[in-house]
Order: C-alpha cells, then sequence, then structure tokens
C-alpha cells in the first residue's frame, strides 16, 4: 500500500526478469484501515512521537481498470514546538491495460493553503505522457518504459511467486507535484511459511492466514545514475492479492509503522483477464 509516502505506495505497488509465464495475479477489491505510531526516529531531526491512521479503498479488475482512494493524517511532536500535522488525500483511476492513469491529490499542513495536484497520463503512444491540469497547466514526457501503481504491484507479485529477489522498474503514480517519474528496487523476502508470525489479526479473520504471503521492501528514488539515497522507503507484508499488511514507512529521519486495524474484502470480480 505512498503518502509522500504517496499512497501507500500501496500501491504499492515491478518488472521483474524472469516472472513467471502464469496468468497475471489478480487484485482484490478491498477496504483497510492502519493506524500509524513512531516505530523509530533518528537524531535532532526525528519526532519524539507520531500517531495516524491510513484509510484505503481499492475496487475494479482488469477488465473494467482499478480505483483507488486513500487518505493518510499524520501528526508529528517534538520535545519542542507545536505538533506538525499532514492530511493527505488521493484518488486515481488506471485502466486495465496500464495505458492510461488519473489522478488527484490534495495535501494539507498546517502551514498553508491545501495543495491540490490534478492531472492525468497516457502511454498509448508508446512514451509516458503527463499532463498536469492543477496547480497550472505543465507537461511532462518520458520515454522510459514506466509502470502506473496497479500494473507495479501485479508484477511485483509475479516476481514473488516465480521465486525472484530483486526488481527494478521505473514508476509513475502521480504523487508530489504529478512531473516525477520514480527509480524504484524491490528486495523480497523468501516467503512467509507457517513459522509462527501469523498476520494481524483483521488479516486472520478475513482469511488471510491461508493465503501466501512475501516480506517486501521498495525503495523510491530520484531518477539518476551512481549511488543514490532512497527518497522514501516501504516495507511490507505482500499477500498474493494485492492486500498489504505489517506496513513501515521510512522517511529516512523516522520510520511509521502502520498496524492494520480493519479489513473488508470486497472480492466479487468475474474479469478473467
Amino acid at each position: 500500500m505512498r503518502a509522500t509516502v504517496s499512497c501507500l505506495a500501496f500501491g504499492l505497488g515491478l518488472m521483474a526478469g524472469g516472472a513467471s509465464q502464469a496468468a497475471s495475479p489478480t487484485l482484490v477489491a478491498h477496504k483497510a484501515v492502519y493506524d500509524l505510531s513512531l516505530f523509530s526516529g533518528q537524531g535532532t531531526r526525528g519526532p519524539d512521537s507520531a500517531k495516524g491512521r491510513i484509510a484505503y479503498n481499492f475496487t475494479g479488475d482488469a477488465c473494467e481498470g482499478y480505483t483507488m482512494s486513500f487518505r493518510q493524517v499524520t501528526v508529528l511532536e517534538a520535545s519542542e514546538g507545536e505538533p506538525r500535522m499532514s492530511d493527505l488525500r488521493s484518488t486515481t483511476f488506471e485502466d486495465g491495460d496500464g495505458a492510461n492513469f488519473k489522478f488527484r491529490t490534495e495535501h494539507q499542513s498546517a502551514s498553508g493553503p491545501a495543495k491540490i495536484v490534478d492531472g492525468s497520463a497516457d502511454r498509448r503512444t508508446g512514451a509516458l505522457a503527463v499532463a498536469i491540469a492543477r496547480p497550472k497547466k505543465d507537461r511532462l514526457d518520458v520515454s522510459a518504459d514506466v509502470l502506473f501503481p496497479s500494473a507495479h504491484m501485479r508484477k511485483l507479485i509475479e516476481a514473488a511467486q516465480a521465486g525472484g529477489s530483486l526488481l527494478a522498474v521505473k514508476v509513475y503514480d502521480g504523487s508530489d507535484d504529478g512531473l516525477k517519474v520514480y527509480d524504484t528496487l524491490s528486495v523480497i523476502g523468501r516467503k512467509i511459511e507457517d513459522s509462527g508470525r501469523q498476520p494481524e489479526e483483521p488479516a486472520v479473520k478475513a482469511g488471510l492466514d491461508k493465503v501466501e504471503r512475501w516480506p517486501v521492501t521498495v525503495s523510491y528514488f530520484t531518477e539518476g545514475t551512481g549511488e543514490r539515497v532512497p527518497v522514501y522507503t516501504v516495507s511490507f507484508d505482500l499477500f498474493d492479492n494485492g492486500i498489504i499488511g505489517a506496513l513501515k514507512l521510512d522517511y529516512g529521519s523516522f520510520v511509521l509503522k502502520g498496524e492494520m486495524k480493519q479489513l473488508d474484502v470486497i472480492g466479487g470480480s468475474k474479469c478473467q483477464r
């Protein structure tokens, strides 16, 4: 599931060499709620405490396309100064073929008016063409192969099922100012077997303790070459239907833990793609 971590990245969610040739994974429609708390802080830049919540709603399928709505509210507190509040809302639509993508994000903080970014991306012509409508008209054209979030997630599951461990791909999700494509590197751990580490309680109640899952870490980098420090990193347990648990959001100076508190699996799709 990035909130700058831009929509959790949930969207989380990559192209893998040697991926399985089996049918593409099915992403199940679901609603999930995660409570946020401070996992760790580093140095004077990190907060002393944090709290918040992520509400995530994912619907659709490969035939009709995927719709995602996401909200993350976070409050960071330090020993000195006022608490810092951030309220990020995002809505996206991605068609089932991964050819076009529409997005709208609204980011509200205590320091000023809400920042709204509204736009779309199209890659039917072979390259990626991004058109920004708000806050002002702008364009971005990218010739490299780029994946949108749901296609990214399906490729990541394919790689995990095929036993892959390292994946790298460019991802576009409309986050930040809508004019950035990210280089990503994913590390996939071994499938979590019946080792006693159960999923979180809402996932168990939904029957996901019987579903394959893998520990995954996805690092996002600004485009470039050579050694670079990630802009942020997202770690989670990835179920083979696209649901994520055991979430951690690493912003560099601090890490937030996201504990799943509610999960409603909608399902019901008859799409065969």
